[in-house]
C-alpha cells in the first residue's frame, strides 16, 4: 500500500514538471501584435475665412401695434391688408358721430363762458367808474371783481373742453404713424372697438431692418469690441432659409442692456439694408460673423479630435507610439477644424483607431492620408 501511494506521488510530481517546463519553453509574445492598427494624417496649412454662425430673427427696426384710443365702431378701412402706406395715410375710422357732437357742444360751452365774461367785466368797469365817486360800496366792487375772475376760469375750462373734444375727434381717425407696410386687419367694418385694448393691426417701417441674435457672454467682449470698432464691410453677412446667401452686408447696431441671469446669454441686433423688402420680420436666417480664422491656418479632419473633461486632444505619432496633445480648436468647415494652438504643419496625427488608443499606446501605421487640398472657405 505504501509502494502504490508512493508511486502515484511521483507520477503527479513528474506531471507537473512537464507542464512548468512546457510553460518556460512558450515563445514570447510579438510585440508588434499588442500595437493598435491606426490611419494618420500629417497637418498641414490651409486658406480660410473663419465665420462663426449664429440663428437669428428678422425684426423690423420701427414697428407698432395700431390700437384705437376712443372706443366705438368700425365705420371704414381705407387700406387693403398688405399694403404700403404712408406717413399720415389715414387707415380706419371709428364712428365720429358723437365725437363731433361732443366738440360742437364744448365749442357752443366756450362761447357761452365768453359772453358772460364779457358781461361782468362791463358791469366790474361800471361799478369802478362809481367808486371813483363815492356812489356804491366797496364791498360791490370786490363782489364784481371776483365774478370777473370766476367768469374768466369758466371760459378757460370751456376751452379745455373743446380741445379734449377735438383729440377725441382726432382719435376716431387712426393715421399711419411712419411709412411702411401693414399688416392683415384684426377688425372688419362694424366690429366694436375699445381705448387701448383691441388691436387693429400692426404696421413695420420700410427701409434697414434687424436681425436679431443670441450670443454666450463669454462673447460679449469680442462682440461689444467690434460695436466699438470700424467694422469691415464683410464682417456680418447673412445665409437665407434654404442656405441662400443674403446679398448685402450689415452692421452691428445694437447689444442688449442685460445678460439673462437664467440663459447666461444676451442678444445682439444687426442691421441689413433691405431695398427689396426681401427680408420679412418674424423670418428665421443664419448670421455669419468672421472670426480670426482667416488666411493661412493649421487644420486637420475634425474626426481625429477627442474631447474629454470639456478638454479636446488629439494623437499625435511620435516614433511607434502616440501622445496625447491638447489642441485649442476653431473654426470648423466641411469635414475639417482649424487648430489654433497645440499643433504645426509637418506634424502627425491619428485621423483612424482613436477608440483604441491611449496615452504611450504602441500604433501600427497605415497608409498615410495625403495633406493639403483645395483652399477651403469656412461656414
Amino acid at each position: 500500500m505504501k509502494l502504490h501511494l508512493s508511486t502515484l506521488a511521483a507520477l503527479t510530481l513528474s506531471s507537473a514538471l512537464l507542464v512548468s517546463c512546457g510553460k518556460q519553453e512558450a515563445p514570447q509574445q510579438n510585440p508588434m501584435a499588442a500595437a493598435v492598427p491606426v490611419n494618420t494624417y500629417t497637418v498641414t496649412q490651409e486658406h480660410v475665412v473663419g465665420t462663426d454662425t449664429y440663428p437669428g430673427t428678422v425684426v423690423p427696426l420701427n414697428e407698432v401695434e395700431l390700437r384705437p384710443q376712443v372706443s366705438g365702431y368700425i365705420t371704414q378701412i381705407f387700406v387693403k391688408d398688405g399694403q404700403r402706406v404712408t406717413k399720415g395715410q389715414k387707415l380706419y375710422e371709428i364712428d365720429r358721430t358723437k365725437y363731433q357732437a361732443a366738440y360742437r357742444q364744448a365749442q357752443a360751452n366756450v362761447r357761452s363762458a365768453q359772453a358772460n365774461l364779457d358781461r361782468v367785466q362791463k358791469d366790474l368797469e361800471r361799478y369802478e367808474n362809481l367808486a371813483r365817486q363815492d356812489a356804491i360800496a366797496r364791498q360791490r366792487v370786490d363782489y364784481a371783481r371776483a365774478d370777473v375772475e370766476t367768469a374768466r376760469a369758466q371760459v378757460a375750462v370751456a376751452r379745455a373742453q373743446v380741445a379734449s373734444a377735438s383729440t377725441d375727434l382726432g382719435y376716431s381717425i387712426i393715421e399711419a404713424p411712419f411709412s411702411g407696410t401693414i399688416g392683415i386687419s384684426q377688425v372688419r367694418v362694424g366690429s366694436q372697438v375699445s381705448p387701448g385694448q383691441t388691436l387693429l393691426n400692426t404696421i413695420s417701417s420700410e427701409g434697414p431692418t434687424g436681425v436679431d441674435f443670441v450670443i454666450n457672454e463669454n462673447e460679449l467682449p469680442r462682440f461689444t469690441n467690434l460695436q466699438k470698432g470700424k467694422q469691415p464691410d464683410s464682417l456680418f453677412t447673412l445665409s437665407l432659409s434654404g442656405g441662400a446667401s443674403y446679398p448685402h452686408t450689415g452692421k452691428l447696431t445694437a447689444i442688449d442692456r442685460a445678460v439673462g441671469l437664467q440663459t447666461g446669454t444676451i442678444t445682439v441686433r444687426v442691421s441689413f439694408p433691405n431695398p427689396n423688402g426681401q427680408l420679412v420680420a418674424g423670418m428665421t436666417a443664419n448670421v455669419n460673423v468672421l472670426n480670426q480664422d482667416i488666411g493661412q491656418q493649421i487644420t486637420f479632419p475634425y474626426k481625429a479630435v477627442t474631447e474629454q473633461l470639456g478638454e479636446y486632444f488629439v494623437y499625435k505619432v511620435q516614433g511607434d507610439s502616440v501622445q496625447q496633445q491638447n489642441v485649442l480648436l476653431g473654426t470648423r468647415f466641411q469635414e475639417k477644424i482649424v487648430a489654433r494652438e497645440g499643433l504645426k504643419p509637418g506634424d502627425v496625427i491619428v485621423v483612424e483607431g482613436i477608440q483604441k488608443l491611449r496615452q504611450g499606446a504602441k500604433i501600427q501605421v497605415g497608409a498615410p492620408q495625403a495633406a493639403g487640398g483645395a483652399p477651403a472657405g469656412a461656414r
